[in-house]
């Protein structure tokens, strides 16, 4: 109970639960939107969803600051290529809170001369470049674990094992291919941190491509994305351990 006191106290905590609750809403009326007897619940489901949404933007007045600072922290990195990625991603982020910002000052009226839609697309720009820009981060991660996982006899071991043990995949497939995905499970099966990381800026990528029309989904797969990702973003603040650093 504690725990979930402490969780629930933060404000990251409240918008993680908030962003959960409103994409299983988007699922749930995806689910529902053909049966006729569901309208009322549909009806009460979209409200909420609404209404969370607003929430949501609330609880975020002053993370581009957070962001800013956040940036400046990652300058300081000693490894070049995962500072640029951070730093990029953190001011991308910044600029996406301020549109997200000022987007809300206009549904709430206090800016009307605005174009709300323009804002909202520059936002979501904004919120794309900076998913990509952590994609790219856990990419060079990953190989550089891959590179470290490589030099390691025992791993080396265990994939001349494998491939021993499969002789039908290793007809079936190129040798190096099944070596390199092969390391690449190992790697992730024993970096939790980066694997949860990847499959979550994975899913949140496609709310961002759909919105600005790159890569158009169903109002299903945006919901059931948005809530993997927000149930991992639960996972990782809940436990600290299992998230990525820097």
């Amino acid at each position: 109970m504690d725990a979930v006191v402490k969780f629930t106290s933060k404000s990251q905590g409240r918008d993680r639960i908030f962003r959960a609750t409103q994409y299983a809403c988007a699922l749930s009326i995806y689910l529902l939107r053909n049966k006729p007897d569901r309208k009322d619940l549909v009806a009460r489901l979209k409200s909420l969803e609404n209404n969370l949404s607003a929430g949501r933007k609330l609880l975020r007045l002053g993370n581009a600051a957070n962001s800013i600072v956040a940036a400046k922290q990652t300058m300081q990195l000693s490894d070049r290529v995962l500072g640029l990625c951070l730093t990029v991603a953190n001011i991308n982020r910044a600029l996406y809170f301020i549109c997200d910002n000022v987007v809300w000052a206009r549904n709430v009226g206090l800016i009307r001369s605005i174009d709300k839609e323009r804002w909202s697309i520059n936002a979501s720009r904004y919120y794309l470049f900076s998913l990509v820009m952590n994609l790219t981060r856990d990419l060079y991660v990953i190989l550089q674990l891959m590179q470290q996982k490589g030099r390691d006899d025992r791993l080396k071991s265990k994939m001349n094992q494998h491939l021993s043990d499969c002789p039908e995949v290793a007809e079936a497939v190129i040798p190096e291919l099944d070596a390199l995905i092969f390391l690449l499970l190992e790697t992730l099966r024993s970096e939790p941190t980066v694997a949860l990381d990847t499959v979550k800026n994975i899913c949140d990528l496609f709310i961002p491509l759909d919105r600005l029309g790159i890569y158009k989904s169903s109002a299903g797969v945006v919901g059931f994305c948005g809530l993997i990702s927000s149930l991992i973003g639960i996972i990782t603040l809940a436990r600290p351990t299992l998230r990525i650093k820097p």
